[in-house]
This record gives C-alpha cells, structure tokens and sequence, in this order.
C-alpha cells in the first residue's frame, strides 16, 4: 500500500524527472535541472524526496553479458513438488544466490519460479540446473528454455 499512496502523490514534475531517469540514469543534476527548467537545488531535492519515498528504488548499470564470455540466456522453469511457506521462500532465496542468475520471479500457473540466467555455454546451463536447483527436495521439475533475443519494452513512463 505504501507505494501505492507514494505514486498517487506524483506530481508533473515527479513525472518528469523519472521519465528523463528513465531514459539517461547517471544524468548529472545539473544537467537534468538545465533539461527540465528547474533550479539544480529544487531538481536535487526532489530526486532525493523521490529516493527517500522509495519510487526510485536504486540505479544501476546494464551490462553486455556476452561481452563479458556469458553469451547464452536461458529462462529456467522451475515447479515445486509443494508450496509450504517457508521452503518457496528458501526456494526463493537459494534460486536468487545462484552465480550466473539475472533475474528470479515467483509466478503463478503451472511454474512456480522462472530463473533467468546467463552462462558461457550449455554445459554451465547443465550445471545450475542439475547443481543448484533440483538438488532442492521441494522441486519436482524444471523445464529449460532458450533466449534467442532479448528487448526492453516500452516501460511504465513515456522516452
């Protein structure tokens, strides 16, 4: 409820300062104040409100995976054999520890979990499945999937 009540108290210029975020993270404050006709200290003290509401939750870099020798991703599914409270959240855990994980959500439907991940080949995709995940005794299966491409969509606020 808490983010809910904080982005119903978004104003225009909230809006535009995550938009122009969005779009250039490490934006320097005085460019983005130049960008959006605010005052550098208004635009650092409205950045800063928006960090201390938790509506920007943090910033980071994007790397190419592949240039780093890991040019194969995979969505791993993942459904478990049961759903007790405490081992899907140990599940969780365990799945969002593994080296080479991305990404890691719990979904509902048929799977349980999808894990995304990048590896050097198919012998490291092996690997995480058979060594990191069905060593765990609540799932009963994985079932692996290929990513050919891979593109950001359009987002929640307009480039």
């Amino acid at each position: 409820m808490k983010s809910q009540e904080a982005g119903s108290a978004l104003d225009e210029i909230d809006l535009e300062l995550l938009a122009a975020l969005t779009r250039d993270a490490d934006i320097t404050n005085k460019a983005l104040a130049h960008r959006l006709g605010l005052a550098e200290s208004t635009c650092a003290h409205r950045v800063r409100a928006l960090r201390t509401r938790g509506i920007i939750r943090d910033t980071r870099i994007r790397v190419d995976e592949a240039a780093l020798g890991f040019p194969l991703q995979a969505i791993i599914k993942v459904r478990l054999a049961n759903h007790t409270g405490p081992k899907v959240i140990a599940l969780f855990d365990a799945l969002a520890g593994i080296p080479r994980v991305l990404q890691v959500f719990h979904v509902a439907g048929v799977d349980d979990f999808l894990v995304h991940v990048a590896v050097q080949d198919a012998a490291a995709l092996r690997d995480i499945v058979l060594e990191h995940i069905t060593i765990h005794p609540v799932v009963r299966g994985t079932e692996t999937q290929l990513v050919f491409e891979l593109r950001d969509g359009s987002g929640l606020l307009p480039r």
